[in-house]
This record gives structure tokens, C-alpha cells and sequence, in this order.
């Protein structure tokens, strides 16, 4: 019974990762405030003490996918609440405002399903993205009090989809998808929205995540699909390996140094398996697999440092569901980082650097499978 719900659970987990994202996306989010970007962490390498911290009382089997700083004191995570299994629920808003979390009343929203991935540099700039249980995107946009719904090109068309979003230094926004005729990549400034050219390849693959680098490049990514745009065109990379796979977060260095984090099931195995842990490093040309301290979970998320090289890596270990298993990049490697141990599983979907105080916010759940009485998880 414990793999039935397991992977039930993990299904409907994997729905919102990499959002980042991740980031994720959930994996590390763009942007700048004072002296870092919102998607760079100031002190790489160095041990972190993770804790968690009060959350407020959500309805019945929530979980938070997506989550973005801004500030020490602003920051926002995104998920649901109410789901049962692979019926969705209700999208599920927290603010952080540098003392506590609290609920944001979404009840102008009417739509049940899910947000899954936010990004934001300032209050201004916030946005999150997420569908409907029809399956139409929704783009909202923070007013400094809620989310409200946002218009943008191919709004409520059939093959529209918004998967992960990120903010620029420059405050621009970009978000990865598909629309009708194959694009992968919306771009605006808040006001102003085009859908970038599809890709060369033409791929049916709607990617699940969006990244932005240190020097500017644009990067989506899928399982089936990576692929960088350098503001004129698309230079897509091979396909990563791995059966079953599922992509999470990507980080990119250099256009010749990248990092991927996700899980993958390989071939068979009895209902419930669990999957493996996917860590993966490329040169632009090819990929390939980075041993971690851990072997049989998730990896959900990637971050970088101020200075743009791999920092902290959010997992969840199979073999011990009740600590977050965070990896730290520390001189060339990847070591175990622990969180704090809990009375109930600990599932953490995505992670974020606080720019400005040395920190980092992980959000998740308290279940790995989307049942009551499953409640968000925040540690810091």
C-alpha cells in the first residue's frame, strides 16, 4: 500500500515540479534586488542550518509548488489546496512579508486547479503562472495585496499552455509554454507580450520550465527538450538520457557548462517503484550523469551563487522521507545538506535564494502523496 500511494502521490507532485521549477521552474528565479539577483544566493559553499517555519493552516491535502524572493522582506509561494489524488483543487497563495507567512485571499479567482510556478523581483514585477482543471493557462499579476488575472496572447485558446516564469534584472518577464503554432517562449514587459519563434526542430514538446542566466540567455526546458534563446535565435541541445525521466530545474553556467536536476524511473519495475535520482551535466553537446549522495528520490530544483556557479539543489530522499535531502556544491561536488527532521514526510517541490540576507526558502508538502491531511512544508 505504501508504493500505491507513493506513486499516486508523486504523479500529481511531478504535475508542478521544476518549477520552479523551479524551479521548477522552481528552480531559481531571476531577477535583481540591491546587490544580488533574486535567483543568486550570496554565499555558496558554505554550510546552511535549515528550519522550518509556521505556515498557516491550508484546507485539506495542500502543497506548495513554486516559490520567489524578492527581499528579505517579500517573498511569495504558490501550489494548491483541496486535491484529491489527480483531481485538482483549489489555487493556493502565501506571502511572506519578513516576519510570517500568511494565506493571500484568492476568491475573486474563479477557476479550480493549480498555480505552479512565481517569480518576481519586486512587488511590481510578480507574476505566477498556473491551469485551470479545463486545462486553460492563467497569468496573474500582483497588485501588491492579491494576484489578479493578467491578459496575454493566446489567452484561453485551445493549445495555449504556461508551464514556468521568471523575471530579468531589466524587470522583463519571461514565461515557457506553447502556444498554437508551436512556441515555446512568451516574452513582455508587463504590458507588451510576444510569443517568440518556435524553435528549429519543431518539437511537439511543451517545456516545464524557464530559466534565465547570469549573462542574459533564456533557456527552456523539458525532459524532451533544452534549449537556449540568446535574444536572436534558438540553439537546441541534444536530448537528455534517461526512461521515464523527468526534468525539474536547469542552471545554467555558460552556454558550455549545465546543469539539470530531475528523476527518472528506468524500465519496469512493480507498481509504486520509486524512481531514481537524475543529476545531470553538459557541455553544450552532450550529457552526462553526476553521481549523489543519495540514489532513489527526486532532485527538485537548482540554484546559483552570486558569482552564477551551482549552489544548493533541493531532493527528496526515499529511504529517509521525514529531512529534505538539500545538495551543496562545495569545491567541485555535491555533499549532503540535511534538513530539520519531521514528524511526517517532508516533500519539498521547489527552492529559492533570499537576495539580501544569505537565505533560501524551500516549499513543499507534508505528503508524497496529494491526500488529506497533507499541508504545506516551508523551511529556511
Amino acid at each position: 500500500m505504501r508504493r500505491r500511494r507513493f506513486l499516486s502521490g508523486l504523479l500529481g507532485a511531478g504535475a508542478g515540479l521544476g518549477l520552479a521549477s523551479a524551479s521548477g521552474p522552481a528552480a531559481g528565479v531571476p531577477g535583481a534586488f540591491g546587490a544580488h539577483p533574486a535567483h543568486l544566493a550570496p554565499d555558496s559553499g558554505e554550510p546552511h542550518s535549515w528550519q522550518a517555519v509556521p505556515v498557516p493552516e491550508c484546507g485539506p491535502a495542500a502543497q506548495l509548488l513554486g516559490v520567489a524572493a524578492a527581499s528579505p522582506g517579500l517573498a511569495w509561494a504558490v501550489g494548491e489546496e483541496g486535491r484529491n489524488g489527480s483531481t485538482r483543487g483549489r489555487p493556493l497563495a502565501l506571502v511572506q512579508d519578513g516576519v510570517a507567512w500568511a494565506r493571500v485571499d484568492l476568491t475573486h479567482l474563479t477557476f479550480r486547479g493549480h498555480l505552479r510556478s512565481v517569480a518576481g523581483t519586486c512587488a511590481g514585477s510578480a507574476r505566477a503562472v498556473g491551469t485551470d482543471t479545463s486545462g486553460t493557462a492563467h497569468l496573474l499579476a500582483w497588485d501588491g495585496e492579491t494576484w489578479q488575472e493578467a491578459d496575454f496572447p493566446g489567452r484561453a485558446q485551445p493549445g495555449t499552455a504556461l508551464t514556468g516564469v521568471t523575471v530579468g534584472p531589466d524587470g522583463h518577464i519571461w514565461i515557457s509554454g506553447r502556444n498554437s503554432d508551436g512556441s515555446v517562449l512568451l516574452h513582455g514587459d508587463g504590458d507588451d507580450w510576444e510569443w517568440l519563434p518556435a524553435p528549429a526542430s519543431g518539437t511537439a514538446v511543451t517545456p516545464t520550465g524557464v530559466h534565465h542566466a547570469l549573462g542574459g540567455d533564456v533557456w527552456v526546458y523539458d525532459a524532451g527538450l533544452v534549449a537556449r534563446w540568446d535574444g536572436t535565435r534558438w540553439t537546441e541541445l541534444p536530448v537528455p538520457p534517461g526512461i521515464r525521466a523527468t526534468v525539474t530545474g536547469l542552471l545554467a553556467v555558460a552556454p558550455d557548462d549545465i546543469w539539470l536536476t530531475g528523476y527518472a524511473y528506468g524500465v519496469g519495475g512493480p507498481v509504486g517503484k520509486p524512481p531514481g535520482v537524475a543529476l545531470l551535466h553538459g557541455d553544450g553537446s552532450s550529457w552526462t550523469y553526476v553521481g549523489t549522495p543519495f540514489t532513489v528520490g527526486m532532485l527538485t530544483g537548482i540554484v546559483a551563487d552570486a558569482r552564477g556557479e551551482p549552489d544548493r539543489i533541493a531532493g527528496w530522499d526515499f529511504w529517509d522521507q521525514t529531512r529534505a535531502h538539500h545538495l551543496r556544491w562545495d569545491d567541485g561536488s555535491w555533499v549532503s545538506e540535511r534538513g530539520p527532521a519531521a514528524t511526517t514526510p517532508v516533500l519539498l517541490n521547489a527552492l529559492a535564494p533570499v537576495p539580501g540576507s544569505g537565505g533560501y526558502w524551500a516549499v513543499g508538502t507534508t505528503s508524497s502523496s496529494p491526500y488529506p491531511p497533507a499541508q504545506v512544508r516551508i523551511e529556511q
